[in-house]
C-alpha cells in the first residue's frame, strides 16, 4: 500500500517535471503553419492518468496548468499569452484532463492498445475545448472562431497525443504489438 502511494507520487512528479520541461524549453510547442503551434504538453498528464489513476492525472494537469500560469506571466511569448494568467483558462480546464483520459481508457481497458490511442485523443481534445471555450466564455474570443480553431489546431494535436501516448505507455508496459515489443510499434 505505501509502496503504491509512493509509486503514485514519483510519477505524478516526473510527470509534472516532464511537462514543465517542455513548456520552458518549448519542446512542447510543435510549429504549424500560419504561426500558430501544436501543444504536447498536455500528453505527460495523459500517461500518468492511465499508468496512476485519475487523481495522479488531475495532479499533473495542476502542474501543467500552474506552471502555465506562471510562464504567461513571467515570459509571455505573445500578446496573447497574457489571458493565460488567468487561473480559470490557465489551471482549472488542465484539473479534468487526466480524469477524463482515465476514464475513457478504464472504459477500453479489455482492448489497451486501442484504448491508449482512445485516451489521448480524449484527453488531448479536453484540454482543446475546454481552455478553448473558457476563452470564449470569459469574452476574449467570439464563439464563432472556435469550430477553425478545433479543425486547425484541436484534432492534429489529438492525433500526436494518441500516437505519442499509445508509443510511450505500450513501451513503458511492454505491451506485445504484432511481433514486436513497446516503443517498436
Amino acid at each position: 500500500m505505501a509502496g503504491d502511494r509512493i509509486r503514485k507520487i514519483v510519477i505524478a512528479g516526473v510527470m509534472g517535471a516532464i511537462s514543465a520541461l517542455l513548456g520552458w524549453t518549448h519542446w512542447g510547442f510543435i510549429p504549424w503553419f500560419s504561426g500558430a503551434s501544436l501543444t504536447i504538453m498536455h500528453v505527460p498528464v495523459i500517461i500518468g492518468a492511465v499508468l496512476e489513476g485519475p487523481v495522479v492525472g488531475m495532479s499533473i494537469g495542476l502542474i501543467f496548468g500552474g506552471f502555465s500560469m506562471l510562464q504567461a506571466a513571467i515570459a509571455p511569448l505573445g500578446p496573447t499569452d497574457v489571458i493565460f494568467t488567468n487561473p480559470l483558462i490557465a489551471v482549472l480546464p488542465r484539473l479534468v484532463i487526466g480524469p477524463v483520459a482515465w476514464l475513457v481508457y478504464h472504459l477500453l481497458e479489455k482492448h489497451p492498445v486501442v484504448g491508449f490511442g482512445a485516451a489521448g485523443i480524449a484527453g488531448s481534445l479536453t484540454n482543446t475545448l475546454l481552455v478553448l471555450g473558457m476563452i470564449a466564455l470569459l469574452g476574449y474570443m467570439p464563439w464563432a472562431a472556435l469550430p477553425a480553431l478545433i479543425v486547425i489546431n484541436g484534432l492534429p494535436e489529438a492525433a500526436a497525443s494518441a500516437i505519442i501516448t499509445t508509443a510511450v505507455i505500450a513501451a513503458w508496459r511492454q505491451i506485445e504489438i504484432g511481433k514486436r515489443q513497446g516503443a517498436d510499434i
